[in-house]
């Protein structure tokens, strides 16, 4: 389990300081590498986290055409209706409905970006907003800008207790559909990788399976950590800061706005 940082004196002196151009306090810092269990699914998780950013590596080596607007394609595909369309705003938030069979398409783009399955993240997310900020918020900036930015991705000791068992969408457990991609949810992305080294070899997993996720991941964790740095919380809420409005992107302009709680 992650060290906690002891402090004295009571709760409301007790802080180590304000995130930089933000009003939130921290309470606690979590060492992200030492002193702390780690359990397979985070050795996993940071596995992928890293294997990524390295893989970046060879991009340029590999660059092609082909490669290139594979990449594009799965951005959109995977990010903004896998992740920013299905995951966030269909699954998560309800904001809309589908018919059933375009709503389990988008939810299996999701699945190829590399962030879980669709009941995993979206029982996360949803905890996120009924405790936003707060001890029970899974990546609370209370526990550190780093914590909340991405390493509660790899801390399943930190967000275990505090997600619990999913008990917060049931109406994505009582279907079969998404069970199923939670218990198979390795399998896809191992397949897609199959299918694009098949299409163009290397230079299409290079590009198809790394730029791709990475820019959804960064976008994702950009949009969060951009609120909290720079966002206020008036009346209780997230960032009612100039940054919502700057990106025009559609995926960072959604997750904005959700960090903002502007979105129910």
């Amino acid at each position: 389990m992650a060290i906690l940082i002891p402090f004295s004196g009571d709760e409301k002196d007790s802080n180590f300081g304000k995130i930089l151009m933000s009003d939130v306090v921290v309470k606690r810092r979590r060492n992200v590498f030492r002193g702390r269990k780690w359990t397979s699914s985070d050795v996993a998780t940071f596995g992928v986290v890293v294997a990524l950013h390295l893989m970046c590596i060879f991009a340029p080596f590999m660059f092609n055409w082909g490669a290139f607007w594979v990449a594009f394609g799965l951005y959109v595909i995977t990010g903004l209706f896998g992740i920013g369309l299905s995951f966030h705003r269909n699954l998560s938030h309800k904001s809309f409905k589908l018919p059933k069979w375009l709503e389990y398409f988008f939810a299996y783009c999701g699945l190829h970006a590399l962030q879980g399955d669709p009941i995993t993240w979206v029982s996360i997310h949803r905890y996120h907003h009924q405790f936003v900020d707060s001890e029970k918020d899974p990546h609370s900036p209370i526990e550190g800008f780093w914590f909340s930015h991405m390493s509660w991705l790899f801390d399943h000791n930190t967000i275990a207790p505090k997600c619990g068992k999913s008990k917060n969408v049931g109406d994505l457990e009582k279907q079969l559909y998404y069970r199923c991609l939670r218990s198979t949810y390795i399998i896809h992305p191992i397949v897609l990788g199959a299918m694009l080294y098949a299409l163009g070899g290397f230079p299409y997993i290079v590009w198809g399976m790394d730029p791709s996720n990475l820019l959804v991941h960064r976008i994702e964790w950009t949009g969060r950590s951009a609120t909290l740095l720079a966002g206020d919380r008036t009346g209780g809420r997230r960032g009612s800061s100039p940054l919502c409005c700057l990106h025009p992107n559609v995926e960072i302009q959604s997750t904005i706005y959700e960090n903002s709680d502007i979105v129910p």
